[in-house]
């Protein structure tokens, strides 16, 4: 797995960084080659933040977590990941129609691709709409864990958003034709 760490207005220590790889190899298992991690370190007031996104054929598994240290921001995330793939490793396997996670089709470039402004404090993410169903949109938003998922629906073409309710649904937004 190809992991780069990042850290925002801080410098990650090498202990970190063997500590991240050491912490990440675990998952190798299930992410033969081809795999990317990224780990984003960054400091606030009282707390450290930690996010790891792991992309593997267009699939990600993401956590972000706020600690008092990053080595139990890091313990956090990597088993927040680990929870996800384990959950979702039967909805990805009969979704796919694979007999592993392994054995993903290849998905292009579905992760987000973040451009951050210094001066503007919006954060801007651009990501390829690929044709879904609204329940692989569902899928895709758990695991990414957001609360809403924006895609083109494979039967209309229309660009449609699926979101979590409140009350543990889900909702989907579809355009006025």
């Amino acid at each position: 797995m190809k992991i780069t760490t990042i850290g925002r207005q801080m410098t990650v220590s090498e202990d970190l960084k063997n500590r991240v790889e050491k912490k990440l190899a675990k998952f190798d298992k299930f992410f033969p080659e081809g795999a990317e991690a990224h780990a984003t370190f960054s400091k606030a007031k009282d707390s450290e933040r930690l996010e790891i996104t792991i992309s593997y054929k267009g699939t990600l598994f993401r956590s972000e977590v706020k600690e008092k240290t990053f080595e139990n921001a890091l313990d956090r995330c990597v088993a927040n990941i680990e929870r996800q793939i384990r959950k979702n490793k039967t909805k990805l396997e009969k979704r796919m129609k694979s007999g592993s996670l392994g054995d993903l089709e290849p998905v292009e470039a579905d992760a987000d691709v973040e451009n951050e402004v210094e001066e503007n404090p919006i954060r801007i993410k651009e990501f390829d709409l690929k044709p879904m169903t609204a329940e692989e949109a569902i899928l895709r938003m758990d695991l990414l864990e957001h609360s809403f998922f924006m895609f083109n629906d494979a039967e209309s073409g229309q660009t449609c958003v699926v979101y979590r309710r409140d009350d543990g649904g889900y909702g989907l937004i579809v355009p006025k034709a």
